[in-house]
């Protein structure tokens, strides 16, 4: 898939993932909700999927994740930021083929473009640590 592919799945990824926290959607409501949406003719649908299950069978170990290598509790996090770090957090650890500098810096794009002012800055502190700690640099 391409990388145009790739940042739309995660820009996808975040709005259902958003709609997971606020709303309490289930992974199947999202899925069903968003492969039939006019954004997933672009995405690359199996990394969304993939990431989507990802996260909703390890939420719990996800936010373990996100609490030791940040300053806070998960639940702390604004919706948006949390939903970013579960993608980034789950690309790391699932999606080798993905270089671990270009799951930073879509997380960081992604905080920007969509997070609180000065977010991006807390998100790339956190996944420095939880690259450096979930797969070797790249």
């Amino acid at each position: 898939m391409s990388v145009k592919a790739r940042r739309q799945a995660r820009r996808i990824l975040l709005q259902a993932l958003y709609q997971m926290q606020v709303g309490g959607h289930t992974a199947e409501q999202l899925l069903e909700q968003f492969v039939a949406s006019p954004e997933a003719k672009r995405a690359d649908i199996e990394f969304f999927t993939d990431v989507l299950e990802f996260v909703a069978e390890n939420q719990t170990e996800l936010d373990e994740s996100i609490a030791s290598f940040g300053d806070m509790p998960a639940h702390r996090l604004d919706p948006v930021e949390h939903s970013i770090l579960w993608v980034a957090i789950a690309e790391l650890r699932v999606q080798p083929d993905v270089p671990t500098k270009v799951v930073i810096n879509e997380a960081i794009e992604l905080a920007k473009t969509f997070g609180a002012e000065g977010g991006y800055r807390y998100i790339n502190g956190l996944l420095d640590k939880a690259a450096a700690s979930l797969r070797s640099a790249a």
